[in-house]
């Protein structure tokens, strides 16, 4: 099961630390199940294509870590149902996607947060290659491997370090 530990809120951690809190941009909504989860960030590139997040969800142990995931907006859905089962099996605390999503019925009691820019019922079937822990940026936010997130209903932060 996910750690969902966060006992802190993205508002008051941004009151508290204004100077090492990044905020992502609007557009973001929450699809899974978590209201609420911190850890440090996994990134990962796609090329619409998720075979490589497929891989890295269900293959290995999230320890609680947060997955940012960059589509570059593309109008393909690359998380759903049978990753958000991975991700929960696996203990990841959270998914950020910068890109669609779809199950969101069916994901909605899954235990792991699933921030998206909406919705999309078509995937991308040709494989395309991903790249594992690059800096990405979008949302007016840098994410880097190794990163702090925090999430909740408020929004999404990034830091450098765990606060609070």
């Amino acid at each position: 099961m996910p750690k969902t530990t966060m006992t802190d809120y993205t508002a008051d951690l941004c009151d508290d630390y204004p100077d090492k809190v990044a905020v992502l941009g609007p557009g973001y909504r929450n699809y899974g199940g978590a209201s609420k989860c911190e850890g440090k960030i996994v990134t990962i590139r796609l090329d619409r294509n998720n075979a490589d997040l497929v891989s890295l969800l269900r293959d290995e142990d999230g320890d609680g870590c947060m997955v940012v995931v960059d589509v570059d907006q593309a109008y393909y859905a690359v998380v759903g149902e049978n990753l958000m089962k991975f991700a929960a099996a696996n203990n990841y605390a959270g998914i950020i996607v910068n890109g669609y999503v779809r199950d969101t019925e069916q994901i909605e009691d899954i235990p792991v947060a699933l921030y998206a820019l909406g919705t999309c019922s078509r995937k991308s079937i040709p494989v395309t290659q991903g790249e594992r822990d690059v800096v990405l940026s979008f949302g007016g936010v840098t994410f880097k491997s190794g990163d702090y997130c925090y999430a909740d209903w408020d929004g999404v932060i990034v830091t450098a370090e765990k606060i609070g």
